[in-house]
């Protein structure tokens, strides 16, 4: 197989790191692992362009559709899967024509407040977009054979496991 990105990497680097240890596989798995990364960045943003959404629209609709209620969150715990931010959900973005992506609608826990809530066309345009991005994962993976691909998430798993063991915050929800 021929040399790609993180090979190059590697050997440009090597040498720089005279005082330092400097392992070649970690390096060029790190490398990989963020090429691929940056990958699934810009099929994202080529999918989310595709169907005429703005990044924040489709980090919102995303957000609140993969949730334990899909479709569905008070306008704090919103925020807080959007980093804090509230200003920008006090009203939720209207989209002319559509009608808006999302809407709010009376709480079904407590009558004095509203919830933010997808509406048909924000569920549509999300769908839109996922089936976008899920080709574009798919057109990656057909890369490595369906054993291949086990192998890969065993040892993935083992990675994100490590991760999860030694850090003290709770598991959140993939940001992606």
């Amino acid at each position: 197989m021929a040399d790609d990105f993180a090979d190059r990497h590697v050997a440009r680097w090597r040498d720089h790191w005279i005082d330092t240890p400097f392992d070649d596989g970690i390096e060029a798995a790190t490398v990989r692992l963020g090429r691929i990364e940056r990958y699934f960045k810009e099929s994202t943003q080529a999918a989310v362009a595709e169907v005429g959404l703005q990044d924040f629209e489709y980090k919102t609709l995303h957000l609140l559709m993969i949730r334990d209620t899909p479709g569905l969150a008070s306008p704090g715990a919103l925020a807080e899967d959007l980093g804090g931010v509230t200003r920008g959900h006090d009203r939720p973005p209207r989209r002319a024509g559509a009608g808006g992506y999302l809407k709010r609608t009376a709480s079904s826990t407590d009558r004095r407040r509203g919830d933010i809530e997808a509406t048909k066309a924000g569920v549509a345009i999300w769908r839109r977009a996922m089936a976008l991005r899920g080709r574009a994962e798919e057109e990656l993976f057909q890369a490595l054979s369906a054993k291949e691909l086990a192998t890969l998430n065993r040892l993935l798993k083992r990675l994100t496991s490590a991760i999860e063991a030694n850090t003290d915050q709770p598991d959140r929800t993939l940001r992606a």
